[in-house]
């Protein structure tokens, strides 16, 4: 892991921009790993929908968070950019966010200047920030509780005015932050992103979502002012809207049909071997023969 974090770090410092497909789950994990992604941003939004089928309004907690990144990591190569919330409470639980997350295999995390509980931007209009002392004092203790000095730490201030938002990402970064991250409703155009980036001496992190006005940034745009640019819920809103269209589809036939659904299923023998079944069933014969490697 340790390699894995060096390898980021140098990335979001030298290199070219770190595109990530968000997960939600083991297995999400596992087709972002095997896309021609290259890292894998574990998504709130997504663990609380898919673990407990509710809102991202932080009712899923440390330790099930913690969990789903760690069932992540067992499964995955690339580097996992884990969503941190706010911390889950104060400096000494962010401390200790910051090293659960560490030992459950993230190389990069975000940290947000919400209130607790967070609200997610994406979903609500509003939402309500802590002072700039506490959103310091959060960065300052994710910092020092790293044991891993290349776990990279990405502030996110949701400020919705831009010139307080430019103050916030200025005053991150001065205490330490590796990256900024805006929410895509404060700032309205590229422009705007340089004089972010400009401001803070920081390279961003940047979330991209169907229905916000980042949807007209192109490639080049995106790559000139972002370490890290993920698209956190298209896979999961891809997932529920194919499931959605079958599941209609197979309750309205009630029979064995399975032909010409509305998106086709991906075949057993693939599956398969998305999910090692092969090397395990492997494995399992060779020690009930008695056999060793």
């Amino acid at each position: 892991m340790t390699s894995t974090r060096q390898a980021l770090r140098q990335r979001i410092t030298h290199g070219p921009t770190l595109w990530c497909g968000g997960a939600q789950d083991a297995l999400s994990a596992l087709l972002v790993d095997q896309s021609d992604f290259d890292g894998i941003f574990s998504t709130g939004f997504g663990i609380s929908a898919a673990l407990l089928g509710q809102p991202d309004m932080e009712l899923y907690t440390l330790s099930e968070n913690v969990a789903t990144v760690n069932r992540m990591a067992n499964v995955v190569r690339k580097p996992i950019f884990v969503d941190a919330d706010t911390g889950y409470g104060g400096v000494l639980n962010v401390g200790r966010a910051v090293r659960e997350f560490e030992k459950a295999g993230a190389a990069a995390l975000q940290l947000e200047d919400q209130i607790s509980p967070k609200r997610c931007p994406a979903a609500t209009p509003t939402s309500t920030l802590v002072s700039m002392d506490d959103a310091l004092a959060r960065i300052k203790a994710a910092l020092d509780a790293r044991t891993d000095p290349d776990l990279v730490i990405v502030a996110r201030t949701d400020a919705q005015d831009p010139a307080e938002a430019l103050e916030r990402a200025a005053r991150y970064a001065e205490a330490g932050a590796d990256l900024i991250q805006p929410i895509s409703r404060t700032f309205g155009s590229y422009e705007q992103l340089v004089q972010l980036r400009e401001a803070c001496g920081r390279r961003l992190s940047l979330m991209l979502m169907a229905g916000t006005w980042m949807t007209a940034l192109t490639r080049e745009q995106i790559e000139s002012v972002a370490a890290i640019a993920s698209y956190p819920i298209a896979g999961l809103l891809t997932t529920v809207h194919t499931v959605q269209a079958n599941l209609r589809e197979l309750a309205r036939r009630r029979s064995g049909d399975f032909s010409d659904l509305p998106f086709a299923q991906t075949p057993m023998a693939d599956f398969k071997d998305l999910i090692g079944w092969h090397a395990l069933e492997e494995r399992q014969a060779l020690y009930e023969t008695g056999g060793t490697r």
